[in-house]
């Protein structure tokens, strides 16, 4: 099956968490996961005066889903690209092969935990399955939850 088809079936889960911005709620979040053998792999925090928004991707969705709901974490949701880097010279190329798609970027950050040992990058774009097809075309690896579960 080739990796655009993949990433369709089978998406990577990001979750956007709403947090009051106090001290200790990022810690309880982790936390909880940890106790519930949930793994953050790809962790960013914007951070506003009175809330924070944690964005996570984690190896088990539908457990960390189920642990937000029942300890009073609102989340939204959303597909995100994980894509394989092979080199430092790799992002460019990423990007590269988005702008000729016309495909808008609107945040990137990177995994803690590197799949097959190599660099990992969650992308958030306009068009999850338009944006997967021109960086298959173009060589890179998009990989699926399945990728990056344990």
């Amino acid at each position: 099956m080739p990796p655009s088809t993949a990433h369709a079936t089978d998406p990577v889960k990001q979750f956007s968490v709403f947090a009051e911005n106090r001290v200790g709620r990022l810690y309880d979040l982790t936390t909880l996961f940890a106790e519930n053998q949930v793994h953050v792999i790809a962790l960013t925090v914007l951070d506003t005066t009175d809330s924070a928004i944690v964005r996570l991707i984690v190896d088990d969705p539908d457990r960390a889903r189920e642990l937000m709901i029942n300890n009073d974490f609102p989340y939204r949701e959303s597909d995100v690209l994980a894509v394989e880097l092979m080199a430092e010279g790799d992002l460019r190329a990423v990007l590269a092969a988005l702008l000729e798609a016309e495909i808008n970027v609107h945040y990137v950050y990177s995994f803690m935990r590197q799949p097959a040992d190599h660099t990992v990058i969650a992308l958030n774009v306009e068009d999850t399955d338009v944006a997967a097809q021109a960086l298959s075309l173009r060589g890179f690896k998009v990989l699926t939850q399945h990728d990056i579960s344990r």
